[in-house]
């Protein structure tokens, strides 16, 4: 290891892998928003949060978790342009306000573990 191998490390960190309580909440923050399948789950994370990953999985265990507890429910659905019908999953209309919850914790998650440094820790302390 060099000192430039430690810089690098702060100037581009490894992205993060989202446990499984975070994936629940991650996966029905997009669901809030549309029926999704698998892959274009794990895409979007990539996209929307290019500092978190996710692994198939704790994915596939947070969808099962979540059809168990029936807050989703998974479909088959063609998708244009796709080979094979997806596995497609929706929020349950009557899990809802649930869901709703659980996806508040995953925006409250991000906003607080934010990768914009603090204005406090940018500047050199004197003392």
């Amino acid at each position: 290891m060099k000192f430039d191998d430690i810089y690098q490390f702060f100037q581009t960190p490894p992205p993060f892998y989202l446990n499984k309580e975070l994936a629940v909440c991650y996966v029905l923050s997009v669901l809030s928003r549309g029926d999704s399948y698998g892959t274009e789950l794990i895409q979007l994370l990539e996209t929307d949060h290019p500092t978190y990953r996710l692994s198939d999985t704790v994915l596939y265990s947070a969808l099962k978790f979540l059809e168990d507890e029936q807050i989703v429910e998974g479909y088959w659905k063609k998708v244009e342009g796709r080979g094979r019908p997806r596995r497609m999953y929706q929020i349950r209309s009557e899990m809802a306000k649930q869901a709703q919850d659980l996806t508040r914790l995953w925006y409250d998650y991000l906003r607080s573990h934010s990768t914009v440094p603090h204005p406090k820790e940018l500047a050199p302390s004197h003392n």
